[in-house]
């Protein structure tokens, strides 16, 4: 399985929260960019539905800018049950 990269996560939230991806650094923290805890939540709907995962709400708290959340999202994947073949 791919690894998400940084420059596509830097893409999603740009789009998810219509941010300039000129002023986006990962280590740019969420709250400079005005992502609260709301929107970390809407954030990890977001993941959730583009990369066919699950997050646990808990782990809102460690998104705190663009590397973290592709760590998150990378233990996500990581312990993402096998597809079935409905999938």
């Amino acid at each position: 399985m791919v690894e998400p990269s940084v420059a596509e996560i830097r893409k999603i939230v740009c789009d998810t929260f219509l941010l300039d991806p000129a002023s986006v650094e990962p280590d740019t923290p969420l709250e400079e960019l005005g992502i609260d805890s709301k929107g970390r939540i809407r954030l990890l709907a977001t993941l959730e539905v583009f990369y066919e995962v699950t997050i646990d709400l808990d782990e809102r708290d460690r998104l705190t800018d663009i590397a973290a959340v592709a760590r998150v999202l990378a233990e996500a994947r990581d312990n993402k049950p096998g597809e079935t073949a409905a999938s």
